[in-house]
């Protein structure tokens, strides 16, 4: 696993345990929540395409 992978793995959870606390308090901010899943999303997009399209080695 490359170390881009790796970092953006660890964003990804962190960023779903930020949204499950969110959701878990009595009133969540919908504001706040909506900003956290658009980031969630466009780091599983990048860990998606990095799968797709490897990176070939350098010369």
């Amino acid at each position: 696993m490359s170390a881009l992978v790796y970092k953006l793995t660890v964003v990804h959870h962190r960023l779903d345990d930020q949204i499950r606390q969110e959701l878990k308090r009595r009133f969540p901010d919908g504001i706040r929540l909506l900003r956290l899943k658009k980031l969630r999303l466009a780091v599983k997009d990048r860990l998606h395409m990095l799968a797709r399209f490897p990176k070939r080695g350098r010369d």
